[in-house]
């Protein structure tokens, strides 16, 4: 956002005279205030995904126990797979008391592992590998990474002010006037795709890649100005 700032304060600096660059002057002829939007489609090119182990005993120590094993193998699955980040996510141990709610029944541990990876194909093939073990997979998603994002935006800015000013040149011609820019404000946004899927899914029974289709998010950057007509 400093990035398309930056370029919407440089624009408008290059429209003013040297003089004129430190305070815009008291305006004398009419404003006309006006907006242009601008969207770009982006790839998304990184995918993230939650793999996970829960168990249910009644020791606490051998539910822990099995699970940080399962995790510990599917870290090792993970590891190896080339073009993949894996790190440990969030673990917890509760119990599960019985219908009164004042005995514990039983303990449950649930650990997780988070993957990342800019290769769609490899990320697939691993969540099939982990999912024939010991792990479910509970999120899958894909966005676009945030280097990707900001090229996109910065592309969408310059169009942005491209077409602002394409169209303060028409206003001022149709009126018959000169015309200076007197300001632009550059906000941008973007709507997070939504994941995959969410919830546990059930271990599979081969190592079959998981499908997965990456597709694309909108980036919309809005430009907001002021253009005064010189009398």
């Amino acid at each position: 956002m400093k990035l398309l700032s930056a370029i919407a304060a440089a624009a408008l600096l290059a429209t003013l005279p040297a003089a004129a660059q430190t305070a815009p002057p008291t305006p004398a002829g009419t404003l006309i205030d006006f907006r242009v939007d601008v969207q770009r489609s982006v790839v998304n090119d990184l995918g993230r995904a939650t793999a996970h182990v829960e168990l249910t005993g009644a020791d606490a120590a051998d539910v822990a126990h099995r699970v940080n094993a399962a995790i510990a193998g599917g870290l090792a699955t993970a590891k190896a797979q080339p073009g993949v980040t894996v790190k440990t996510g969030n673990s917890h141990t509760y119990p599960v008391y019985g219908k009164g709610g004042r005995t514990i029944e039983s303990w449950r541990t649930r650990s997780e592992i988070a993957l990342e990876s800019r290769d769609a194909a490899a990320l697939s093939a691993l969540l099939g590998k982990l999912q024939s073990s010991q792990l479910a997979v509970s999120q899958v998603g894909f966005a676009p990474a945030p280097e990707t994002r900001r090229a996109a935006e910065d592309d969408a800015a310059l169009e942005a002010i491209a077409a602002f000013q394409a169209k303060a040149a028409r206003y001022a011609a149709a009126l018959k006037k000169p015309y200076r820019i007197r300001s632009m404000n550059i906000g941008s946004g973007y709507a997070p795709p939504q994941p995959l899927f969410r919830g546990a899914m059930m271990a599979a029974a081969d190592a079959a890649p998981l499908p997965a289709e990456t597709g694309e998010s909108t980036i919309t950057v809005n430009l907001n100005g002021q253009i005064e007509l010189i009398d």
